[in-house]
């Protein structure tokens, strides 16, 4: 399957002014992206995370024709960005969250009209995906209001609405969820999720909040002052770099260490020994085997399986870097 999206060593240079002393000023060259490649299938939920100036922004901006590359290849949908951005447009969604493509003086509905027109969708299935989005999304109260006196959460379910009213092959989503309180951020991933497994839509998220790339996402690259830092299938990137997970368990009585137990590395013992957290490893034993052999040795009240989250893994990520700059233990990028 040939992919939707490609960036080939793409980079991007930009030119600041420093100040050098009192009076004295020096220009310098910043390289916020630097040689980035990878590739996304069609169908494909890829988050694409970093710290704040590592560059996910900027390679957003690359791939949707904002911004041309200083060098290397970006190709979205088979066309260039920059040079058939018009024609990019029509087969595309962007959705940025410190940006508006709705107008603030006009009620929502008027934009969304507006978008249509722009859009040149046709009239039998304007409202079928109009409706779809309203519903979904709880939009029907705020059709009339304007969105100036939109909250910042509610404009960003507007926006999301705008970016798929011409249904795009590939929706490019940077901080979406962004001010939005937990049920509407829950409505919206589950509703992109559903985008994507229905409509087959390509999905390109960009976030800091890391949960909404657990709940959406199986695939993650990782970018680091620029360049690639890993890229890989979600799962295998949780099993290769956070091996463990723990198995907590409240016992009727107090009990000693289980630390003989198979696949157990280590006993952290509370409540006078009626509480055991118990780590084991991926692959020595499953979760069911260690909960089984537990409940052989004493009799059990409650269990509980603590898993690494998402932070963890880009934590690890970042701190697991050997002095060449690569991961250490880390698949390589798939592209």
């Amino acid at each position: 399957m040939n992919p939707i999206v490609s960036a080939e060593n793409v980079s991007r240079e930009f030119r600041v002014t420093r100040r050098s002393g009192r009076l004295r000023r020096r220009r310098e060259v910043v390289r916020a992206v630097d040689s980035v490649s990878f590739t996304v299938r069609p169908g494909e939920a890829v988050g694409y995370v970093g710290a704040n100036g590592a560059g996910k922004s900027t390679t957003i901006k690359m791939l949707t024709g904002v911004l041309v590359p200083s060098s290397g290849r970006a190709v979205v949908c088979g066309l260039d960005p920059v040079r058939r951005r018009r024609e990019l447009a029509q087969r595309i969604g962007v959705v940025f969250g410190q940006r508006s493509q709705l107008w603030f003086d006009l009620p929502l509905r008027d934009s969304f009209d507006l978008l249509h027109a722009i859009y040149r969708v046709p009239p039998s299935v304007r409202r079928q995906r109009l409706e779809e989005c309203v519903e979904l999304l709880d939009l029907g109260p705020l059709l009339p209001v304007p969105v100036r006196q939109l909250s910042l959460g509610q404009r960003m379910r507007g926006e999301v609405t705008a970016a798929l009213l011409h249904a795009p092959e590939v929706l490019f989503l940077d901080e979406p969820t962004i001010g939005l309180d937990l049920h509407s951020k829950s409505r919206l991933i589950d509703f992109l999720d559903d985008l994507r497994r229905r409509r087959g839509t390509t999905l390109l998220l960009t976030t800091h909040d890391l949960n909404d790339i657990q709940r959406l996402c199986q695939r993650l690259i990782v970018i680091d002052h620029g360049t690639l830092l890993v890229d890989g299938s979600l799962a295998a990137l949780r099993d290769e770099m956070l091996p463990h997970r723990v198995l907590v368990v409240d016992f009727v009585e107090p009990q000693p260490s289980m630390v003989d137990l198979p696949g157990v590395v280590a006993d952290a013992t509370d409540a006078g020994g009626r509480r055991h957290e118990l780590t084991f490893r991926r692959g020595r034993t499953t979760a069911a085997e260690l909960i089984a052999a537990v409940a052989r040795r004493a009799p059990v009240r409650d269990v509980a399986l603590l898993e690494p989250t998402i932070e963890d893994l880009v934590k690890r990520l970042y701190t697991a870097r050997d002095p060449g700059g690569a991961v250490a233990g880390a698949a390589p990028p798939t592209g």
